[in-house]
């Protein structure tokens, strides 16, 4: 009786997080996940950047490289890039979820790279160039988070 008792929790607290997971799926981490990010005195100018490297496999696996390694994006975005990572005890809104096609075709790279310069203002989203990342490596990542959105 009391294994069954222990096992019966385990069940519970694993169903728990599946479905949790699969409402955070189906719902979005983010119910205003159109929202520019982008302060609106300095978006005009962001969404006039473009990124300077070609989406080449090359550019593309630097960027993953980079994803998973030094930017450490991997942690909060999840190795799906669903914005499930391996944060302990995550609270409050779930990091953005890069495979959202209305995310991938509402937002420039510009937007993008702005955040990495910058972080995400009403978000735990840091700024990374240069304290983590060149503006070159930067770009690399942009390619590889492109490619979540990819069919």
């Amino acid at each position: 009786m009391i294994a069954a008792g222990r096992y019966g929790a385990r069940v519970v607290l694993w169903l728990t997080v599946a479905f949790g997971r699969v409402a955070i799926t189906a719902f979005g981490a983010d119910e205003a996940v159109l929202k520019p990010r982008v302060p609106i005195e300095k978006i005009d100018e962001a969404r006039t950047w473009t990124n300077p490297l070609a989406a080449t496999e090359e550019n593309i696996e630097k960027g993953k490289s980079l994803f998973h390694g030094k930017a450490f994006c991997v942690t909060c975005h999840g190795r799906d890039g669903k914005g499930l990572g391996d944060i302990p005890g995550l609270v409050g809104k779930l990091p953005r979820n890069f495979t959202d096609k209305a995310w991938q075709a509402a937002r420039t790279d510009g937007e993008l790279l702005w955040i990495l310069k910058n972080g995400s203002p009403g978000t735990d989203m840091a700024s990374f160039v240069p304290l983590v990342l060149t503006e070159e490596e930067a770009w690399q990542v942009l390619l590889y988070v492109r490619s979540f959105g990819q069919p």
